[in-house]
């Protein structure tokens, strides 16, 4: 019976895309194998999947795919999870003391669902107030694609890139708005293929009202060129 019971947790979760933790689930062993090692280990686990479907690995297009996936899963899609990969983020005196907000909108987020192992697909859009110092405009880009490239919960992601600019800038007033779309919902299970999903998350002056309200409206600018 607790086999039956904490199945059905286990797919309720999943289904309902809930996360546990604000911080990514690592196991502390997590890095004691090399990239190399952890390619060769994924590699026969991904051929004995293809296997197991019924697949012939002997076929010439398919020879290729369990090194091929196992190469992906470590060194790309799932690079975010070691923190080598780390983007550094230098920060300089706002010499020239531009006191508003600055946003950075429509950066491109390519993650991967962790219930279902499924793309997530969609934008970011991150602002801050500069207490002082500021970051490099490409910075924030790759801070959204490092903590993308990891198996994620949309509302965590948004956590992270918020937590990682307010440790950066050593400031609370940073903001992140994503809006997704998920294939786990989009090409599986209730299948609809037009919605998305929205997170945000607001710290220091972006609680307030007015702020919130003017980088909710910049994000809806038009920008196209």
């Amino acid at each position: 019976m607790k086999i039956d019971k904490d199945t059905q947790d286990i797919d309720a979760i999943g289904d309902n895309h809930v996360g546990t933790s604000s911080e990514t689930p690592m196991r502390n062993d997590a890095f004691e194998l090399t990239s190399s090692e952890k390619i060769d280990i994924i590699k026969d686990d991904v051929r004995h999947i293809m296997e197991t479907l019924g697949l012939d690995l002997d076929d010439d297009s398919l020879k290729g795919t369990p090194k091929r996936v196992a190469k992906m899963f470590v060194n790309e899609i799932f690079g975010g999870l070691n923190p080598n990969k780390k983007p550094s983020a230098s920060t300089f005196d706002n010499k020239y003391k531009y006191g508003e907000m600055l946003v950075e909108k429509n950066i491109t987020v390519y993650s991967t669902c962790e219930h279902h192992l499924l793309p997530i697909v969609g934008k970011a859009h991150v602002a801050y107030i500069s207490n002082g110092t500021v970051v490099g405009l490409s910075k924030m880009n790759r801070i959204v694609d490092y903590f993308a490239k990891r198996p994620q919960v949309q509302e965590r992601l948004t956590i992270q890139i918020v937590k990682e600019l307010q440790n950066v800038l050593n400031t609370e007033d940073v903001a992140c708005v994503i809006d997704a779309k998920h294939l786990c919902v989009n090409s599986r299970g209730i299948r609809d293929v037009d919605s998305s999903t929205v997170t945000s998350e607001f710290g220091g002056k972006f609680k307030e009202k007015e702020t919130k309200r003017e980088f909710l409206d910049y994000i809806k600018l038009d920008t196209t060129f």
